[in-house]
């Protein structure tokens, strides 16, 4: 990379042009706009150094922490030729050159990124072809939304997960409301309301006594997000937050949370109307993204300074995590069995739990499952809708634990 940028003509742009359209396959929301822009940082930056190159594509591609693996695998292997670097390529590289290059040592690739990479099939010239291609696709429609809502978040293509975060901005948790201390005016309520009885019996001098009734305000109870984004969650963390924002923005008393090695409360953020501003604001907001998780200390956090906020008039407490503690669940059981006295009712939700053969050998989850009412997992569309099932009638909801081997 040793020629000014100014010296590599059309090339330069060009294949800067199709990096872009790799990472926008890949599902960064990279447009024109910001090909211009990146064009332009490089030209001011130079290309002599392979990092500084890096980091100035960086600074104008990713705007948030969850993009940053994408990228930094679609550069590595989109300008790993030397000579690539050297000669700004015309064209990207081959599916061939990609599985040649790739070495046993270096980890797998993303769907998202694989899909990306992959050349385009080409397009059917023969019209029975394409009648055909259209006919099947009408009649698998249904099959694959089927298939859609019980993949795994995690094995997703870009594709898909822009289609599962779509059906979660309409989803709908319907949970049960309950009676508060308040009461209000209702005709047809079982109590006499002593006061405004009295009040109209003087309107008429007392000749009549109308009788008055009232009834218990009910309303939806909080609900508390406890979500983890530690480096083992973060595929389901990335999705979960679009699920958090369609809740937040669906009902009042939302209140959410992340945490890895310290807790952060995001529910002014989540409260955007525009999900894409709300998840920027949390990546500038969040410092501990994808590392490590003390799931202890930050249950000690929110017990400490928060639960006296957001856990009155009988909250619900979701407990979003895989419950692997970086520090051996120390403490952890005490917290947790504050969280639990301090709720209405608290349920964990863990994506390991998809495996059948999940068993609590951390001492983490060990810590965890004796003071939890549900044990749920969620790691697709349907364990979303089985948990709306659960939240309509928590009450009356049975504890489902499973009978795990210690």
């Amino acid at each position: 990379m040793s020629e000014p940028a100014e010296h590599t003509g059309g090339t330069f742009a060009e294949n800067i042009m199709h990096f872009a359209r790799t990472l926008r396959r890949a599902g960064l929301p990279v447009g024109p706009g910001r090909v211009i822009e990146a064009i332009r940082a490089v030209e001011v930056a130079g290309i002599r150094r392979r990092d500084d190159f890096y980091w100035t594509l960086h600074s104008v591609f990713v705007n948030r922490r969850d993009q940053w693996d994408i990228f930094d695998q679609a550069f590595h292997v989109f300008w790993r030729n030397p000579e690539l670097l050297k000669k700004m390529m015309d064209m990207m590289l081959p599916t061939t050159f990609l599985d040649s290059t790739k070495r046993e040592d270096q980890p797998e690739l993303s769907r998202r990124l694989s899909e990306a990479l992959a050349p385009s099939p080409a397009p059917e010239t023969d019209q029975e072809s394409e009648e055909e291609e259209i006919e099947i696709n009408a009649t698998l429609t249904a099959s694959e939304n089927e298939l859609l809502q019980s993949k795994d978040f995690e094995s997703m293509s870009a594709e898909e997960m822009e289609e599962a975060k779509k059906a979660m901005a309409t989803m709908r948790l319907p949970i049960m409301e309950v009676k508060t201390r308040r009461q209000r005016a209702d005709f047809h309520g079982g109590v006499v309301d002593m006061r405004r009885t009295i009040r109209a019996s003087l309107r008429s001098g007392g000749a009549s006594i109308p009788l008055r009734f009232k009834s218990r305000v009910t309303r939806h109870p909080p609900l508390i997000i406890i979500c983890d984004i530690s480096g083992s969650m973060t595929q389901y963390s990335r999705m979960l937050l679009h699920f958090m924002h369609a809740l937040t923005n669906d009902r009042d008393r939302v209140h959410t949370f992340v945490f890895g090695t310290r807790l952060t409360n995001i529910t002014r953020y989540m409260r955007y109307r525009d999900v894409d501003a709300a998840l920027d604001a949390v990546s500038e907001k969040v410092e501990d993204w994808s590392g490590g998780t003390r799931i202890g200390a930050t249950v000690k956090e929110f017990n400490k300074f928060w639960s006296r906020r957001v856990l009155g008039q009988g909250a619900v407490v979701l407990l979003i995590s895989d419950g692997l503690d970086r520090d051996a669940g120390e403490g952890l059981g005490v917290e947790m069995e504050r969280l639990h006295k301090s709720c209405r009712q608290l349920i964990w939700l863990n994506p390991l739990l998809r495996y059948q053969g999940f068993e609590p050998r951390s001492k983490g989850v060990k810590a965890i499952l004796p003071h939890v009412d549900q044990f749920r997992t969620i790691h697709n569309l349907n364990s979303l809708k089985d948990l709306a099932d659960i939240l309509s009638n928590p009450m009356g909801a049975q504890p489902d634990k499973r009978s795990f081997a210690a």
